[in-house]
């Protein structure tokens, strides 16, 4: 299974608490406007959300360390391709080798290349995190910039960075940013999610996921969120 970032898929499948496990209050209700302009849009995401009336859509992150902007970039860059149970075996990997912490920037450069290799990681996908740890570095890229970036400009920055595409961009433009209208057109995830919401008899094509996004403007992102959570509560 490819993860559409491996935060995102993993958000469908946990399920809340009071207070996440690392103390932090717990993850907001969907947001109610997005909600009834959601509802209102499509009948078919409308009795998605009307099931889950108590939907928290961050859910996930309860569990998760607090995350800079480089520290998504490792669990996205590490989650092409994979599984979230191989990506959080590789992260977790990572952690080990840094004192139980994913490292910083100037920390990886100063690692030998072969930690991340040795942590399941391929060459490839190693060589674009030092390459992004090199633009945090040097100032290139910070959490301030990225912040202040619209979207498309966020888009285009880190697929400058050799590796990561825009697949990888948006799952941090929608994980890192919380950015309200992002759609990861090519996750498989996602597609299954469509074709089985929607009754597709295979999976939808890159027009039909188009079309059927068009109407979630401007709340793809939950419009994402509610159908990752019906594809994984199964």
């Amino acid at each position: 299974m490819s993860s559409g970032g491996t935060a995102i898929v993993d958000q469908a499948q946990r399920k809340p608490k009071d207070v996440g496990a690392r103390g932090r209050k717990r993850a907001p209700l969907a947001d109610g406007k997005a909600r009834e302009v959601l509802r209102t849009a499509d009948p078919v995401l409308a009795r998605l959300i009307d099931a889950r009336p108590d939907f928290r859509p961050r859910a996930w992150m309860e569990e998760l360390p607090t995350l800079d902007a480089f520290g998504t970039l490792i669990f996205q860059v590490a989650g092409q391709q994979l599984s979230v149970s191989a990506t959080r075996t590789i992260v977790s990997r990572i952690e080990q080798h840094f004192g139980g912490h994913l490292p910083s920037p100037s920390e990886l450069l100063a690692a030998d290349p072969h930690v991340l290799r040795a942590s399941g990681m391929s060459t490839r996908k190693g060589e674009t995190l030092r390459a992004l740890a090199e633009r945090f570095v040097d100032g290139r890229l910070s959490d301030e910039a990225l912040a202040r970036m619209t979207d498309a400009e966020v888009e285009a920055v880190l697929t400058e960075v050799p590796g990561i595409g825009p697949w990888t961009a948006r799952g941090f433009l929608l994980v890192g940013l919380d950015r309200p209208d992002v759609f990861l057109s090519g996750d498989l995830a996602l597609r299954r999610a469509v074709q089985r919401a929607y009754g597709f008899d295979q999976p939808p094509t890159d027009e039909e996921m188009a079309e059927l996004a068009d109407r979630w403007r401007p709340y793809r992102s939950l419009a994402v969120s509610y159908l990752f959570a019906s594809e994984y509560e199964l």
